[in-house]
């Protein structure tokens, strides 16, 4: 898996989480993976922990309130390092237990869910960080093998039929509805999947970003299957 990793150019990687966070984008990289091979069993903590709704944000004080055996302990011990790693970096981390995320089924062209292939934007420079423990695990494609929904000229015509403005503000309408942060896969396209256990960073749009955003989307749930997300 690793040579996965590294054999693809908009992936760069690094040994630990300093190097993580020290580290830059730059070129065609907007995605740093911390290759890790996790012991521990994430999937007896997964099924001892309730699920409230679709998505449940658990905490710490969850996790410690669960009866694991040997090997879950160990799961749950690098779970909570690494929201501590994160923290005492300034994150925010959240650990989810996900069912599934809502589908956007309002138009029958563009879909602006998290399964579609998107960037994040974001108004002050961060980075989104995310781990996948547990379950089926995110998607990232090189830029150059995806197409901005709102470019592809049958979809910006649908679009431009549901706004009556001039143009300056049609680019602001796709703006404030997200249409743009979305992309498809081009012909060929050949997307990586991101794994278990490895820590990634990923670029987001903002206005101090020197590389494109990385380009990603949620995976379509294993039937019967919980995923575990660390996400911020």
């Amino acid at each position: 898996m690793i040579a996965k990793f590294s054999d693809n150019h908009q992936i760069g990687l690094v040994a630990t989480f300093a190097e993580l966070t020290a580290s830059n984008f730059q070129g065609t990289i907007n995605a740093l993976c911390w290759y890790r091979e996790l012991d521990g069993d994430f999937k007896e903590i997964v099924a001892k922990l309730q699920l409230d709704q679709n998505i449940t944000e658990i905490s710490a004080k969850d996790l410690l309130s669960l009866e694991l055996t040997e090997m879950g302990d160990i799961a749950r011990r690098i779970i909570l390092t690494d929201l501590k790693l994160l923290t005492d970096f300034g994150a925010s981390p959240s650990l989810n237990l996900i069912k599934n995320y809502q589908r956007d089924e309002e138009l029958d062209f563009i879909s602006t869910d998290v399964y579609s292939y998107h960037v994040d934007r974001s108004p002050v420079a961060t980075d989104t960080f995310l781990c996948t423990y547990y379950g089926a695990s995110s998607d990232i494609l090189p830029n150059d093998q995806a197409e901005q929904k709102v470019l592809i000229p049958e979809i910006r015509e649908k679009l431009k039929a549901l706004h009556d403005g001039s143009d300056a503000e049609f680019e602001e309408f796709l703006k404030e509805y997200f249409f743009d942060l979305h992309y498809q896969p081009k012909p060929g396209a050949k997307p990586t999947n991101l794994g278990l256990g490895h820590l990634w960073k990923l670029a987001v749009d903002h206005p101090q970003q020197k590389v494109l955003p990385c380009v990603h989307r949620a995976p379509v749930e294993n039937d019967g299957e919980y995923r575990l997300l660390l996400i911020c």
